[in-house]
């Protein structure tokens, strides 16, 4: 699992949404995060990437994109028999010796149906390529021997030791429908990993060459949600359409650290409770169709720090990571289409949000000379979108959009205390208001002889008002005395702009004989203010990368083979902030931390053994290349052999 990027945006930027549920919460951070692995792949049927701006329909943090995840729908039997369908599928890949099992079944009656799905995934350590820069080798691995942290020779540098983990997913649904016009479906959702290292910080060293750290590992990440979902179709003056879906989400997440050579082991624990409420109608009228609702999302955010002396015991006091917090957002929104012809259709949009954030600093104050105790953070924010999608025939379309998004700030934003690097700490900044990205795009697609398919999509954005990290004053000092030690204070404020600008291409080819090839390219530019007034790179703008494949389909066989490749990101070209962390990138010839070109080539096969059983089998990274994808904190799998059977019944 990792942390995606969409057009220059990541993390706190990009929304996901399960089940039309927004997953954010108020602690997601601008930092990579990995909570997008609390999802199962296998319970999942449906997935839609929306790129650029989402946030009429789907408030804060849609700026870079949307995905939304639909998990599986329980089916209804269209006879007087009940229908049981499902799929079992175990999985083995050799990079990190993962076994993988899943399974789920589906029970239909005419008015009651319902899914339930298990999966369980256990990782051992990655393996990275053996060809490929020796900046990425795993040389050392830190253990506690006799009451002293001694660092050891790693005897395969290519193993990423600690990496692995285990991972367990529930899922149950229920669905009832008691007439044509009523559906009623409810979702249980649960995850839990074990606990897992932050590697990235494990392979990072001191001045004098020993490890930073001899632990740091993030806690169980556990994510619960309850999801009810009511559909009606009502086809009267208001609606022809109404959805309303109420959820209620828990989220867990923790960290663990202790410095080399240090004796204060530190837990930060978060938790979130996270109650939603949506609205969303849908009304048509000739050629006229209007789309709009309202939305309430609350989110309670509990923080707790603790330390102990690992050679007695001993409590040691720490601050928590964030105040005790209460971050909520209520909207409305209008989406209106109108059908000028059938070759022509213009749509626009409109939305209303409003925010704010309480906190509670009082246990703060038994560490920090923070001259408040409480903050109330309100704002609102108001976006709009105008579009235009025209079809001269049936082989091609043309769109043009302009849109805005915006993102409020959430209690990451105005509350953390953090050490981002040595002798450099995040405070609060209970100021904050939200950041706006302006957005423009146009897309062509067109399709020639029912053969060939072309697409391709250019797009600018800029963000104002960035909320980013710069220096600050805590009383009028520009340090205070944390973990031990002066450091400098640094805050999130709204004191940069960005911009980002690329395109997409896109072609797809039926080939004679069942052969056929498809390849995408995209290439982005971003560039953020810093806080000298100079421009850098943006942090998470990809570099230019793509994937071509070639695909051959028979009866039961299915053949493809695909090559990924991804640019190069000099030092020169290296986010400046990026700059600051050597560990997860290679040497260039001046020794420079830099993000290489890479190229892996690809083979996989389906086999259909009978109507009922499956079999795949495949190679990754066949030339075994050693990479990192940018800003990754892994290194990528080395050559990965990949076999799994799916019985479906």
């Amino acid at each position: 699992g990792g942390s995606p990027m969409i057009r220059g945006f990541s993390t706190n930027r990009l929304l996901y949404t399960v089940d039309g549920v927004r997953m954010n919460t108020a602690i997601f951070r601008a930092g990579n995060i990995q909570n997008v692995i609390s999802l199962d792949p296998f319970a999942i049927e449906n997935t839609e990437v929306f790129f650029g701006p989402g946030s009429i329909i789907y408030g804060s943090d849609a700026i870079g994109g949307v995905m939304n995840f639909q998990t599986l729908t329980p089916q209804f039997s269209l006879s007087d028999n009940p229908l049981v369908s499902g799929k079992a599928v175990t999985r083995y890949s050799s990079a990190n010796n993962e076994i993988t099992n899943h399974f789920d079944v589906n029970l239909g009656w005419k008015k009651w149906a319902s899914v339930t799905s298990i999966s369980y995934y256990k990782y051992g350590d990655l393996k990275m390529g053996t060809n490929g820069p020796d900046d990425y080798l795993k040389t050392f691995y830190v253990q506690r021997v006799d009451s002293v942290d001694r660092v050891f020779d790693n005897a395969d540098p290519l193993v990423q030791k600690p990496s692995g983990y285990s991972q367990v997913n529930l899922m149950q649904k229920i669905r009832f429908k008691p007439s044509k016009k009523w559906d009623f479906d409810y979702g249980f959702h649960y995850s839990e990993t074990s606990e897992y290292s932050r590697y990235d910080r494990l392979i990072s060293t001191q001045s004098n060459g020993l490890p930073s750290s001899a632990v740091w590992n993030y806690g169980p990440q556990i994510w619960r949600m309850n999801n009810l979902h009511l559909n009606h179709s009502g086809n009267n003056k208001i609606y022809n359409q109404m959805a309303i879906r109420i959820a209620q989400q828990y989220f867990e997440e923790s960290r663990i650290d202790r410095k080399f050579n240090h004796h204060r082991l530190r837990t930060q624990l978060e938790q979130v409770n996270a109650y939603s409420v949506n609205v969303d109608f849908e009304k048509s009228m000739e050629r006229h169709i209007f789309y709009y609702g309202a939305e309430y999302v609350i989110n309670d955010v509990i923080s707790n720090g603790s330390a102990i002396d690992i050679r007695d015991n001993e409590r040691i006091l720490v601050p928590d990571r964030y105040p005790t917090s209460k971050w909520q957002t209520y909207a409305a929104y209008l989406n209106y289409q109108y059908l000028i012809s059938e070759k022509m259709l213009i749509q626009t949009g409109i939305r209303q949000s409003y925010f704010d954030i309480n906190s509670d600093f009082s246990r703060h104050l038994e560490f920090y000379p923070f001259d408040f105790t409480k903050s109330i953070t309100q704002n609102s924010a108001t976006t709009g979108s105008l579009g235009i999608v025209i079809s001269p025939d049936k082989t091609m379309k043309l769109s043009s959009n302009l849109s805005t998004g915006f993102r409020a700030p959430n209690v990451d934003d105005i509350g953390k205390i953090f050490d981002f690097a040595e002798g450099e700490v995040v405070v609060p900044n209970t100021s904050l208001k939200a950041e706006y990205v302006y957005n423009a795009e146009i897309s062509i697609s067109k399709v020639f002889d029912d053969f060939v398919k072309f697409d391709a999509t250019g797009f600018y954005s800029y963000l104002d008002n960035a909320m980013v990290r710069r220096a600050f004053q805590v009383n009028g000092q520009d340090s205070i005395f944390y973990d031990n030690q002066m450091s400098k204070v640094y805050a999130i404020q709204n004191a940069a702009f960005g911009t980002v600008y690329g395109f997409n291409v896109g072609i797809e080819i039926k080939l004679p004989a069942g052969f056929s090839f498809s390849s995408r390219y995209n290439y982005q530019l971003g560039e953020e203010e810093m806080d000298n007034g100079d421009v850098s790179r943006s942090r998470h703008a990809a570099p230019a990368f793509g994937i071509s494949r070639i695909s051959y389909q028979k009866e039961k066989l299915y053949l493809q083979l695909y090559s990924v490749y991804s640019a190069e990101v000099s030092y020169e070209n290296l986010n400046q902030e990026e700059r600051q962390k050597p560990d997860i990138y290679a040497k260039d010839s001046n020794g420079n931390p830099y993000s290489p070109a890479w190229v892996t080539l690809n083979f996989k096969s389906t086999y259909r053994l009978t109507n009922f059983l499956k079999i795949s089998a495949g190679v990754e990274n066949v030339t075994n290349q050693r990479y990192r994808p940018y800003s990754s904190g892994l290194v990528a799998p080395g050559r990965n052999f990949v076999v799994s059977l799916k019985a479906i019944f």
